[in-house]
């Protein structure tokens, strides 16, 4: 879908003939930014926590013919073995679709009592050094076997990872994607996360369609967005909002992720049958999504099957080790 074309809308034509029609987009909406490729969007299956689950979710995609661009893990590389690590990779690899998985450990899930009080407390964010070196372990363990593509849920991790990359510490060719929990969600925010080194960035799925034009005027980083958002995160359901959301939002990669579902976060064999079957389901939500798009004229502009690089970003210098000034 180029800027300024224009599917045709929800229902538009029946409202329009009873007198209830829309205005027309404004051009000046829409995003002029698009992948390295040309696509406008890309598609991402999350919470793909094992071997199982991957084998699972690629072999529903190919009985709907849904594309995957990408799939995460949330649950985090140290709930992986390097068997399964590997198994997961060598798959995904094969089938030209980018692996991303969680580094950790994460405040939620350590001795901090903050996070379970009101305030919240830190969220997700590493505490401590020692929970940032647990982060950069998983992320040396996870290249070192074939993973292309690092979660963060802190920006101190972010920015160390990136440095990282840089230095030759991980492949330089490691992308970092920054989880829906810490998400930008104005403009300026969103140019930080860039130059700390984000290539793809998870925005809350309650920004409205002006908050993504106005993110859009500053960055051209790839964004994800879940069309339909756990009830952690919200629970909302965009569906009939997809090709607004991509107008606005490319580059975009759309999620989706599963309302009325328990969580599987740390998943584990004593989830397994919930494990798959939210995995599977997800991807049926994709092909929901694609088969609205295609009604509504406006499922061209997909990224080839097999990218994943997201193009040249803009980045901070990293003065580490240079005298100040």
């Amino acid at each position: 879908m180029s800027p300024s074309s224009t599917p045709r809308r929800p229902g538009e034509p029946a409202l329009a003939a009873l007198g209830l029609g829309g205005p027309d987009p404004d051009p000046a909406d829409a995003s002029p930014h698009t992948f390295p490729d040309g696509g406008r969007w890309r598609v991402e299956i999350p919470s793909v926590e094992g071997p199982e689950a991957l084998t699972a979710v690629l072999a529903e995609a190919s009985a709907l013919d849904v594309p995957v661009h990408r799939v995460s893990q949330g649950s985090g590389v140290w709930m992986l073995t390097d068997a399964e690590i590997a198994e997961m990779a060598a798959a995904t690899a094969e089938r030209g679709v980018e692996l991303c998985l969680f580094t950790g450990p994460r405040g939620t899930w350590d001795t901090g009592a903050a996070t379970r009080t009101d305030s919240g407390g830190g969220g997700l964010r590493a505490r401590g050094h020692d929970a940032l070196a647990g982060c950069v372990e998983d992320a040396v363990r996870a290249t070192s076997l074939g993973v292309g593509c690092l979660l963060v849920a802190d920006e101190g991790v972010l920015w160390t990872l990136h440095r990282a990359r840089t230095r030759g510490i991980i492949p330089a060719g490691t992308t970092l994607k920054v989880s829906a929990l810490i998400g930008p969600v104005n403009p300026a925010a969103y140019a930080v996360f860039e130059g700390l080194g984000a290539d793809s960035l998870n925005v809350p799925s309650d920004l409205t369609l002006q908050h993504l034009t106005e993110i859009r005027r500053v960055s051209a980083a790839p964004m994800d967005m879940y069309v339909e958002a756990p009830d952690d995160l919200g629970g909302y359901v965009r569906m009939y909002e997809v090709a607004e959301l991509i107008r606005r939002g490319a580059p975009l990669y759309l999620k989706f992720g599963l309302a009325k579902a328990p969580s599987v976060y740390p998943s584990g064999r004593h989830l397994r049958e919930t494990v798959l079957s939210t995995a599977t389901e997800r991807v049926r939500r994709g092909r929901l999504v694609l088969d609205l798009l295609a009604r509504h004229g406006a499922d061209d502009g997909m990224s080839p099957l097999g990218s994943r690089l997201p193009g040249e970003l803009r980045r901070f210098a990293d003065t580490a080790g240079r005298p100040p000034g």
